[in-house]
């Protein structure tokens, strides 16, 4: 299981649509081989489909397709937006902060919702991942947002 480690995270990213910032989050999962190219473009066409259910909080999304679709080992990605973007949803937008979620059953699925749920349930955490112009200081943050638990 990877969870927002070095080389799944990207920040300061430009995108011109919500689906090529689920794409830039779900390309950090593929480039590691946690997932399959047929699980990218899942995630893509849940949000063509079911719209911008996986906008949870204000300013985050966390698309994700099912397991099926082509997940190798459980992840999460970050890409940190350089400028907000609108998903469509009502309260929640614009999303800066965009978690590619990759899970191989339910069991991992509900794990690594935990942890990101731990993570950011503290707004002070949310601001430093939004704020942070390195990926130590996002690795930073996680760490402190585990310890707190």
């Amino acid at each position: 299981m990877k969870f927002l480690e070095k080389t799944i995270i990207q920040l300061d990213v430009e995108v011109k649509s919500p689906e090529d910032a689920i794409m830039k989050a779900g390309q950090l999962l593929l480039k590691d081989g946690l997932v399959e190219p047929s699980y990218v473009e899942a995630m893509k066409q849940a949000y063509n489909k079911n719209g911008p259910y996986f906008v949870l909080a204000p300013q985050i999304a966390i698309p994700h397709a099912r397991p099926e679709d082509g997940v190798n080992e459980a992840a999460v990605s970050l890409v940190q937006l350089k400028e907000a973007i609108s998903f469509g949803h009502a309260i929640n937008d614009p999303v800066r902060l965009v978690f590619g979620l990759g899970a191989s059953s339910s069991a991992e699925h509900l794990t690594l919702l935990r942890k990101l749920t731990t993570l950011l349930n503290d707004p002070q955490n949310i601001e430093q991942l939004l704020e942070a112009t390195t990926i130590d200081e996002v690795q930073k943050t996680i760490r402190n947002g585990e310890m707190t638990r």
